[in-house]
């Protein structure tokens, strides 16, 4: 069947197909193609994205206010390509101005973070974990978005991860006006502190290794106490793609690198190992292995409580696939 198919419904009145549906599979395929998504994501739109799409439209038209929805995912779980397709679907067909950002974009400046790691544990110079964002410049993005007039534009914060720095402002994207709908995609989103005692034990070599006296993981759990609590309170509708395992997810992000490396294997001679020609460093299976330890205990941690409190909980396959949508009833 066409992907086209999955979308032109025709009308009960005239048998026909509308302008509106025409323009939105137009609006999926081409973002399937910019995404490199199989063709097949079109039957994901339609069961999974529309439904997901319409259930926080009519989130937004029963508070009568803009609303936040958070799009919590492991690495690979694919919070990015759904953010993109709910932003453009709210905002082009459901009439909904949206904006959007990830826990990513407000990462604290390269600069900062050297700080920190001198300041209270040398695991703090690799971004990601809690304690490694700005959480105030998202609340202050956040009230921005929210409260802006029709004249107003908020500048949303941007992240280069191939500089490991953030964007200049002035180089930021810049939203007109109020955003009714607000999508924030993160790996921690609306993560949970743990209690004290499970922080005695280390889970993984690195803990054991780099952070015997549990410096590190101590600090992270504070600031899942602190300011991302608040930062967090923010969302109305908190939306969770839960990977199968911790296991897939380390097999997902070695399969990410491996095809880094092939399609960069033309790096230019001379240059450091394992550094490809855009300047990114590629690791091998055992740095993916060290890398992905800094998020395992918060990881471990959501995919355990936090698909009993999601809003919606979207189960994803091993092949990265999207199940339906399961909606939590109030």
């Amino acid at each position: 069947m066409n992907s086209a198919a999955l979308f032109l419904k025709p009308s009960v009145k005239t048998g026909k197909t509308n302008v509106s549906d025409r323009l939105l599979e137009q609006t999926i395929n081409a973002l399937i193609h910019q995404e490199g998504l199989p063709e097949t994501y079109a039957q994901t739109v339609e069961q999974t994205i529309l439904p997901l799409a319409d259930h926080i439209l009519a989130l937004h038209d029963t508070e009568k206010r803009p609303v936040v929805a958070g799009i919590h995912g492991a690495q690979g779980t694919g919070k990015s390509t759904l953010t993109l397709f709910l932003r453009e679907i709210l905002s082009l067909y459901r009439n909904r101005p949206t904006a959007s950002f990830s826990l990513d974009d407000i990462y604290l400046t390269r600069a900062e973070r050297q700080d920190l790691a001198e300041r209270v544990h040398p695991l703090f110079k690799t971004r990601g974990v809690p304690g490694t964002h700005d959480v105030v410049l998202g609340q202050r993005v956040l009230g921005q978005l929210r409260s802006a007039g029709p004249c107003d534009t908020t500048r949303i914060p941007s992240f280069d991860k191939s500089r490991d720095d953030r964007v200049p402002t002035g180089d930021w994207p810049a939203f007109p006006g109020r955003a009714e709908i607000i999508l924030i995609e993160g790996w921690c989103l609306d993560a949970l502190p743990e209690d004290e005692g499970a922080l005695r034990s280390p889970i993984n070599r690195l803990e054991a290794e780099e952070d015997p006296k549990g410096t590190w993981r101590t600090y992270v759990n504070e600031q899942l106490k602190g300011g991302y609590r608040e930062f967090f309170g923010q969302i109305d509708c908190l939306v969770m793609l839960k990977a199968p395992s911790m296991e897939c997810v380390l097999e997902w992000r070695c399969l990410q690198e491996q095809k880094l490396a092939r399609k960069t294997h033309d790096a230019p001679e001379g240059g450091e190992p394992g550094t490809c020609a855009q300047g990114l460093r590629i690791m091998n299976d055992d740095e993916v292995a060290r890398f992905v330890m800094h998020y395992e205990r918060v990881t471990r941690a959501c995919l355990a409580e936090m698909p009993g409190r999601a809003d919606v909980l979207i189960n994803v396959a091993e092949d990265h696939s999207l199940g339906l949508p399961q909606f939590r009833a109030d």
